[in-house]
């Protein structure tokens, strides 16, 4: 009697060289952020301990516009959750339709970004507080562009069918990445904006 054959072996999954690759990129960013911000606060204190205003006279920072942005931000991280998901699950619609709006959030918050400097009244060439300001605001905005293209980079991959519920180490790396920003820029929010 012949034993019985064996079934076949599992496909090797893929190391998940994108998440880890992505995790690390997350965290030199966020310490890229804090360095920034640690030099924005020594500033502050050092012109608010000699007895200054911290903004210069006549400047503003509204707050409606990152509050709104704060919002919408943290929808954001509920669109990209349900992405990952929706993919793991091999739920593809909604997993491009959570992309998708997730996209829509971040442009929409580069378009407040836009209309906040052109609200805000503060001079690069006669403030430093401005330039710092700006440093700091100016670059999560080019990272938070970056972390668009890396979304749509891994939507296209998930239409051209890279992955699946078993394989979806793409959407999940764009994800922790897209976590990263919207930290950072809850960082921002309360160090530049709110407690200005």
């Amino acid at each position: 009697m012949a034993a019985p054959a064996l079934p076949a072996a599992p496909p090797v999954q893929r190391p998940r060289v994108l998440i880890v690759g992505s995790a690390f990129v997350s965290a030199a960013m966020i310490m890229t952020f804090i360095g920034l911000i640690g030099i924005y606060l020594t500033q502050r204190a050092a012109i608010v301990g000699a007895g200054d205003t911290w903004l210069p006279k006549g400047s503003t920072i509204p707050l409606q516009q990152p509050n709104t942005m704060l919002f919408t931000l943290l929808m954001s991280v509920v669109t990209m959750q349900w992405a990952v998901h929706a993919i793991a699950r091999n739920d593809r619609v909604n997993a491009y339709l959570a992309l998708a709006i997730t996209l829509f959030f971040g442009l929409s918050t580069i378009v407040m970004t836009w209309y906040l400097y052109g609200l805000m009244t503060l001079d690069i060439s006669t403030s430093s507080q401005a330039v710092l300001i700006y440093t700091i605001t100016g670059l999560h905005l080019l990272v938070l562009v970056v972390a668009m293209l890396f979304i749509a980079l891994m939507a296209f991959r998930a239409l051209a069918g890279s992955f699946d519920a078993r394989q979806h180490d793409g959407i999940t790396a764009a994800a922790v990445f897209w976590y990263a920003v919207v930290a950072v820029y809850a960082l921002i929010w309360i160090t530049i904006y709110v407690t200005k």
